[in-house]
């Protein structure tokens, strides 16, 4: 696409006898032609960083450059580094805006013939843009169907879409950690499209601080996911980058959602697997990982699946294995809605190791009233919480009420 745009403002330079350049959207420089005059400080800033400061860019859009329908003029602001005037042309297929064709004031007055010419080249510029955007849409179609194979539970597809990615340049070969991005939700609701875009944007943002080749992304309807890839690096030095990657994507994820850091969304982090073809595995950790931090909303936004601790277990289980495996008196104490007060006594009992005086100062309650409170508990579910077993099987029960879907609280 450069190419043919470069052939395309050197064949115009050279009908017009003076320079012409083509921008996109951003004002970000992809093609120019030799200049046969000075010029200003502007653009001599796109050429050198093929891309200009905030204040042009501001400059050009209030100007009304994007509704813009024919040639309009760019005043110079000597202030921002522009001292010659701009002749812009906006570049569109089928009312799309694509770009900016551009003459420089200081090459001279602009004549009809040179209007005319701007014009045209302007139309076959948004013919090769166009064409590009095709390409290229199509292109990340492709690589989006082969991550979705790559982390299917189907081996075979998996061992295609490695291959498949490595071979068309999309990945290279390396040890790979996944992210995964989820924000809060109604059970059993689809996610907001405000909220789906946020996950694009926010996976998207946190992409492009890795090479292409070594980044892979995925929304799907309920949650955003991120490959990461590692050629040659060590554990440590993976899951160190990973969780600053994680870290970013928690923040610009809030930030999108604009609601600040305490923003309910969650990433989670997979162990990093030696193989490309091992994606599924990290990406399911990942998954879990992010899960459990939502559901439990007591590990943090950011929780590596390393870090889950005897959630790690308890996340591979169904909710009929989960709902099986709480003690029967325990299963009908959390099925009682009457009884919150008790089964959060409980929870805060057992997380503080059963030390009386810190859950009863947790709890903002006096220790007798703890106390008889547990006593009640013992006589509803049948349970000694003098007995390690008993309490080990209370306290496993809470966790895994935690993530049924029907018994959390």
């Amino acid at each position: 696409m450069v190419s043919e745009l470069q052939q395309l403002v050197d064949a115009f330079g050279a009908r017009l006898g003076r320079s012409i350049a083509i921008d996109d959207t951003r004002i970000k420089l992809l093609a120019y032609n030799a200049h046969t005059n000075d010029v200003d400080a502007a653009r001599i800033e796109s050429i050198m960083h093929r891309g200009v400061s905030t204040a042009v860019v501001a400059h050009v859009s209030e100007q009304g450059a994007a509704q813009a329908a024919d040639i309009f003029t760019v005043p110079p602001r000597p202030e921002i580094g522009m001292t010659a005037e701009r002749i812009g042309m906006p570049v569109r297929y089928d009312g799309a805006l694509l770009g900016y064709a551009w003459l420089l004031g200081s090459d001279g007055p602009v004549t009809e013939r040179a209007a005319e010419l701007l014009r045209e080249a302007a139309a076959q510029a948004a013919l090769v843009l166009h064409r590009e955007h095709l390409t290229a849409e199509v292109a990340r179609s492709h690589a989006r169907e082969l991550v979705r194979d790559l982390v299917t539970p189907d081996e075979a597809l998996r061992k295609e879409a490695t291959a498949a990615l490595v071979e068309e340049g999309h990945a290279v070969a390396g040890p790979v950690a996944a992210l995964v991005a989820v924000v809060a939700q109604e059970e059993g609701e689809p996610l907001a499209e405000d909220r789906r875009l946020a996950l694009e944007l926010a996976v998207d943002h946190t992409r492009r601080r890795l090479p292409p080749s070594r980044a892979l992304a995925l929304t799907r309807p309920d949650h955003a996911l991120l490959l990461t890839i590692w050629p040659g690096a060590r554990t440590q030095t993976i899951e160190r980058n990973t969780a600053e990657l994680a870290g970013v994507l928690r923040d610009k994820l809030a930030a999108e959602l604009g609601r600040g850091r305490d923003t309910p969304c969650w990433v989670g982090v997979g162990r990093a697997h030696p193989r490309l073809s091992e994606a599924h595995a990290s990406y399911r950790e990942a998954r879990r990982a992010a899960e459990v931090a939502r559901i439990t909303g007591s590990l943090g936004q950011v929780v590596a699946h390393a870090r889950l601790g005897v959630y790690a277990l308890l996340g591979k289980l169904t909710p009929e294995e989960l709902a099986e495996g709480i003690h029967p008196g325990l299963r009908a104490l959390l099925s009682d809605s009457g009884h919150h007060g008790l089964v959060e006594s409980l929870r805060v009992y057992l997380d503080h190791a059963g030390d009386a005086q810190r859950a009863a100062t947790a709890l903002h309650v006096h220790r007798s009233t703890l106390y008889k409170r547990l006593q009640r508990i013992e006589q509803l579910t049948g349970l000694s919480l003098d007995a390690g077993d008993d309490r080990l099987a209370a306290h496993l029960g809470l966790k895994m009420a935690q993530l049924h879907p029907d018994l959390r609280r």
